[in-house]
């Protein structure tokens, strides 16, 4: 056993070529075969931990689980499993956690399974209990996560920055979000962010992302390290960085500012497929560099240009539609996009994703036109169809218009416009907006003294997150609405629905008499 574990910590610590050119040595090495075969002589004999251990390092070191070695080693842990203390059944549970499923396997998962619920209650280590979180698995029954949850939370106090890593990747691997848990996690690495590794941090966010789990606080800390060392980082790290905070909807708007100097400074570094994350990053979170976002945009055109020999038409569709969104229109690339080829080829009948293309193709099309400089706004924009039926999340909303309003005919609900643009209801106003006007009453006639408002109730995650900060495709609905000549009104729809009736009425009447825009 002790031959063994040494040679895996001394294998583990090598390259992965190394690896692979040290396991063919020691795989044909005669005193490998004589240690294995006197491994599976003596492994009924064995201690439980010698057992457990060899196993683990057997495991780990690549030997093939159809081996005779491998299954009568897993047959005997099963025969011993009731002897094996705590630390042990941690090191089978993490050697299981590697292999594929088959007769041996799945029966010592379930032996094991039952005696972890037996022996939670007496595990005091937080390791121990770290590693049985991230091994038991997604298939791990509620009530056994539950227990497991009230053990780490009983040894909380023990946490160090270490375990609270371990502990965040056990809940990933359980599919299982306990707030408490991670709130403690996330207070223990902000306290020790200086002393963490940049890959460790990245894996955090991604289990941020997995669990659906958001902390404001947690995300600034991690965006104000990587800022204040981004000398210390590679340009793919930062990107690395970038694509886990846009996954989470968070802005980090100074890390956002400096990448994008580096990037205006030199692009060599963006190959296509960090350029296609760049553009959706900065799209999608709707974020324009300070200063300097023209030049920034002219560059990541520059760069695009120079794939487009090599790219595909999707890809291609991808990078024209982030910098649309942006409100910006990269000329030659969507000449490429917008050939009869181009687009016959992206629209193909069998394809998962041709619902998601046609509507990027058409938010293409619709930018190419209200985007473009030559661009009038209409004095008047007819809505092609509006309904008197709303949904039940806008009924709070069209009766308390109702009640400040007095009349039905005083606004429009369900209101559809040209390019397939929706507002969920729309007010018209004299020009000095003092005085909400009848909607028969401008109907028919273009009257550029008429304002016209449009309110879209919107869900908290439109937003960039813990902002007013609209999202990239709100943020071009937005712009595009204004070009058509309405004056828009973001509310926060989860906000709403919780004010009383009194506070509901006097906030719309806040939004439409004066020219407060805050969606909060």
């Amino acid at each position: 056993t002790n031959c063994l574990t040494t040679v895996w910590r001394l294998f583990k610590k090598l390259s992965e070529d190394q690896q692979r050119y040290e396991k063919r040595l020691i795989f044909e090495h005669p005193a490998f075969v004589k240690l294995c075969q006197q491994l599976l002589r003596d492994s009924r004999r064995m201690t439980r931990a010698d057992l457990v251990f060899s196993l683990h390092a057997v495991v780990n070191l690549g030997v093939p689980q159809n081996t005779l070695l491998v299954q009568t080693l897993l047959r005997v842990c099963q025969e011993k499993l009731n002897q094996l203390d705590n630390r042990c059944i941690s090191v089978l549970a993490t050697t299981l956690a590697r292999l594929d499923k088959d007769k041996n396997v799945s029966a010592l998962q379930a032996g094991l399974q039952l005696l972890v619920e037996q022996r939670i209650p007496t595990i005091r280590d937080i390791f121990i209990l770290q590693n049985l979180m991230k091994c038991m698995g997604k298939d791990t029954p509620v009530f056994l996560k539950k227990k497991l949850e009230m053990a780490v939370l009983k040894e909380i106090d023990h946490l160090t920055y270490v375990n609270a890593r371990h502990v965040f990747l056990g809940l990933v691997a359980m599919n299982y979000c306990s707030i408490p848990i991670l709130n403690a996690c996330s207070k223990k690495i902000q306290e020790n962010i200086h002393g963490a590794a940049f890959q460790h941090l990245i894996l955090i966010l991604e289990a941020c992302h997995s669990l659906q789990y958001r902390n404001i606080k947690l995300f600034s800390t991690v965006a104000d390290y990587v800022n204040s060392s981004v000398c210390l980082l590679d340009k793919r790290q930062i990107i690395l960085f970038l694509s886990a905070f846009e996954t989470l909807g968070f802005q980090p708007s100074e890390l956002m500012d400096v990448f994008a100097e580096k990037v205006t400074e030199d692009s060599e570094f963006l190959d296509l497929k960090n350029l296609l994350i760049v553009l959706r990053v900065y799209s999608r979170l709707n974020y324009l560099p300070r200063g300097q976002h023209h030049l920034f945009f002219e560059t990541l055109h520059s760069c695009l240009n120079k794939y487009l020999p090599q790219i595909s038409n999707t890809e291609l569709l991808k990078a024209v539609y982030s910098l649309c969104i942006l409100g910006y229109l990269p000329h030659r690339a969507l000449d490429e996009l917008l050939q009869k080829d181009s687009c016959e080829g992206l629209l193909l009948s069998g394809d998962l994703y041709k619902e998601k293309k046609e509507m990027m193709l058409h938010c293409v099309r619709t930018c190419m036109e209200l985007d473009s400089p030559s661009f009038m706004k209409p004095a008047f924009v007819p809505a092609e169809n509006f309904s008197s039926l709303v949904s039940l999340n806008l009924r709070k909303a069209r009766d308390a218009l109702l009640e400040l309003l007095g009349d039905e005919n005083m606004f429009r609900q369900n209101v559809q416009l040209p390019y397939k643009y929706h507002i969920d209801f729309e007010i018209r106003m004299d020009s000095d907006r003092e005085k909400v006007l009848p909607v028969t009453a401008t109907d028919d006639h273009a009257d550029t003294s008429v304002k016209r408002l449009a309110f879209l109730f919107v869900p908290l995650s439109a937003f960039c997150l813990g902002t007013t900060h609209p999202q990239g495709k709100l943020a071009m609905k937005k712009r595009h609405l204004n070009k058509l000549g309405y004056h828009v009104i973001l509310v926060l729809n989860k906000k709403f629905q919780e004010m009383t009736n009194e506070d509901a009425v006097k906030f719309l009447k806040g939004k439409i008499y004066s020219g407060n825009a805050s969606p909060f």
